[in-house]
């Protein structure tokens, strides 16, 4: 009879955090307009998953900042992952990475030329990420709903599930798919009254 294999410790990554584990584990979180990005080493069975809310760290940080708050913004979080990878001998080609969120959950004007949060957040990451040598193997990105990711470290699987129950119909692209500008309705039944 096959044994059931033990339970993973479950990480929850909060916005602004990143996690790395060297043994496996399932990360987990929740994404609107940020982004998640999953990292897996299989070499050495090494995962992590950064959650930076915010596209570019400041030009100008203030004195006091932290490595902490740096890893509230795309470029700096993938970055700090990136050395701690440099740290471990890894080649950047050996890194399974996999991209996710950046949804334009927040209402915003009917003015379609300026650019949402989560998209600034998507062009940021994808920026970085090729600047920094890595190549995207899977993503799911924009619409206009939040996601809830498990990112198993042993397996390198991602299970997502697209929130349904907001104020905005959740209308976005599957993994890939191209993003598009969403179509904005609200959704009637959730105004009291009608």
């Amino acid at each position: 009879m096959p044994q059931l294999e033990p339970a993973l410790p479950e990480i929850y990554v909060q916005p602004g955090e990143s996690h790395l584990v060297r043994k496996p584990a399932i990360l987990r979180t929740v994404l609107g307009s940020c982004v998640g990005v999953t990292f897996l080493i299989p070499r050495l069975g090494v995962g992590a998953l950064c959650h930076p809310m915010l596209p570019c760290y400041p030009a100008k940080p203030p004195a006091d900042s932290s490595l902490a708050a740096g890893r509230r913004y795309v470029d700096f979080a993938i970055r700090d992952l990136a050395w701690q990878f440099d740290a471990l001998q890894v080649r950047r080609g050996e890194v399974q990475v996999k991209l996710f969120g950046g949804g334009d959950v927040l209402w915003i004007s009917e003015d379609a030329s300026r650019p949402t949060v989560g998209r600034l957040n998507c062009a940021a990451a994808i920026k970085v990420l090729e600047e920094e040598g890595f190549a995207v193997m899977a993503s799911s990105l924009g619409g206009a709903c939040g996601v809830n990711i498990q990112f198993n470290t042993k397996t390198g699987e991602v299970l997502l599930r697209r929130h349904s129950e907001t104020s905005i119909a959740c209308e976005g692209p599957r993994i890939g798919e191209e993003y598009q500008k969403p179509a904005y309705r609200r959704k009637e039944a959730m105004r009291p009254g009608l």
